[in-house]
């Protein structure tokens, strides 16, 4: 059965509720079933994966929760010569000097899954992704012959759970059909008398460790460190070290690190970049947006290409990094949970979100290279 979405952008009775103990929000979670394509943990990934015949997977680092963090691979790697980091490459006005991008046959996309853990929808749609990969179908059994030809002109760098420690403490394994409190409980955490932590609030304390800390939220991994807000120069946990390594070393000409949030799914504009890559990421937004609108899908507006600055400007967080450490058009994308005083997607249609972004993002990188 087919739900129709109402993007409602309130939290009722948000502001009646500041507070919860986990065993109220494990109370919460519905009796519903949850289908058999959702991936909503890291238990079952390293049994997926060593049943890869056409991918290869490795093992980039082990959590402060000893949980592998997983890097899946397509397309050969194509060899070139690195004379430079991307920052001194810049500085001697020869991005070449990094790596002659243009030269390669075929484009390079990085996508890094959850590294908030309650935001499980790109863990799914990765998973499902690598399945259409191997056997052509997602795990719904369904054809995605087209995603699969076009994943197959690249070189695709897939990391499922960015941040797999949250993942698994993320007990209700999905918030659609829940509400925006319980985002709130799951998502940031509480302080120690039970108060919700909230965001941006959350961020305000970092590490997310001491005897103020109640129920660590899934933002952080078992040493309260949020990857997104790691220190990049001074890293304090191993998952943004290895996703930038990755980055450096493949120089992908396109990344994206996913996230999930209450309203209509929507591409950030990327902070602490030039004006010519949020422009770059602007037009692939564009026309992610218009083939959501072509399947009936809600999507949001186009963000504003600005430089940074205001009062409180935008920060340099692990997208920003990425494009600094490898030269990528990098983005943010945010898709909706599907809370019922929220954007209103089910499952499936959470699922073909995720699933026609990255053939958008195939399909935008291809013809630049006019394959």
């Amino acid at each position: 059965m087919v739900v129709l979405f109402n993007c409602a952008l309130t939290i009722a009775n948000a502001a009646d509720i500041n507070s919860m103990t986990l065993e109220q929000a494990r109370q919460r979670v519905p009796e519903r079933e949850i289908p058999k394509f959702w991936v909503g943990d890291v238990t079952s990934l390293e049994k997926r994966f060593e049943k890869l015949t056409v991918g290869r997977v490795e093992t980039i680092a082990t959590s402060p929760g000893g949980r592998p963090i997983h890097l899946v691979t397509y397309g050969r790697r194509e060899k070139l010569e690195q004379k430079a980091n991307f920052n001194s490459a810049i500085g001697a006005r020869e991005p070449q000097a990094y790596m002659d991008k243009a030269a390669r046959k075929r484009p390079v996309i990085l996508f890094v899954g959850p590294v908030h853990g309650a935001e499980v929808e790109a863990l799914t749609g990765l998973v499902n992704f690598i399945n259409v990969m191997e056997t052509g179908k997602d795990l719904r059994g369904r054809n995605q012959r087209k995603l699969r030809v076009l994943g197959r002109r690249c070189r695709l760098l897939i990391i499922p759970a960015g941040n797999p420690d949250g993942v698994a403490r993320f007990e209700p394994r999905s918030l659609c059909g829940m509400e925006g409190i319980d985002l709130r409980f799951w998502g940031q955490g509480t302080w120690s008398d039970d108060t919700f932590c909230g965001w941006p609030q959350s961020k305000r304390q970092h590490p997310m460790v001491g005897d103020n800390v109640g129920f660590l939220g899934c933002y952080f991994n078992d040493k309260g460190i949020n990857p997104m807000h790691d220190e990049f120069f001074d890293p304090m946990g191993p998952e943004a070290p290895a996703i930038l390594k990755v980055a450096k070393e493949e120089g992908p000409d396109l990344a994206v690190s996913f996230h999930s949030h209450e309203s209509k799914p929507a591409i950030l504009r990327p902070a602490f970049v030039t004006t010519e890559i949020q422009e770059d990421i602007r037009s692939l937004a564009e026309r992610y947006y218009a083939l959501l609108g072509e399947h009936d899908l809600p999507f949001s507006g186009l963000f504003k290409v600005e430089p940074e600055g205001g009062k409180y400007p935008k920060p340099f967080n692990l997208t920003s990094a990425l494009y600094h450490i490898s030269g990528a058009s990098s983005f943010t994308f945010e898709c909706p949970h599907g809370l019922k005083d929220g954007c209103q997607v089910n499952f499936e249609q959470i699922l073909d979100i995720q699933l026609l972004l990255y053939e958008e993002m195939l399909r935008y990188e291809i013809e630049k290279k006019k394959l």
